[in-house]
């Protein structure tokens, strides 16, 4: 899970789009800048070309913990809309999905 990706799956009737981030460089703020800049990128993309599937960026449980929680990066995911999956990479599971 912690290789950067994007695969397509189902979770029940919904058809998804998942950006796995692995968030592993230095900046975790050049990470989100590049990742969200990526997911606005393929989020236009799947709204053209299929408009059914909901995209997630998937961030390890620690990042998420860590860095997603602080007040302005809180922010930033309200205002742009971000649908976030948290994995726990030692676990390779899915911890959590926030829409």
């Amino acid at each position: 899970m912690g290789a950067e990706k994007v695969i397509a799956a189902e979770k029940g009737n919904e058809k998804i789009a998942i950006e796995i981030k692995s968030f592993v460089r230095p900046s975790a703020v050049s990470e989100f800048h590049a990742a969200v800049g990526q997911y606005m990128n393929y989020r236009k993309a799947l709204g053209k070309s299929e408009p059914d599937r909901l995209l997630y960026l998937a961030v390890p449980k620690e990042t998420f913990n860590s860095f997603f929680t602080l007040p302005f990066i809180s922010e930033c995911i309200a205002d742009y809309n971000l649908k976030l999956i948290i994995y726990d990479p030692v676990k390779e599971a899915v911890t959590a999905w926030k829409k």
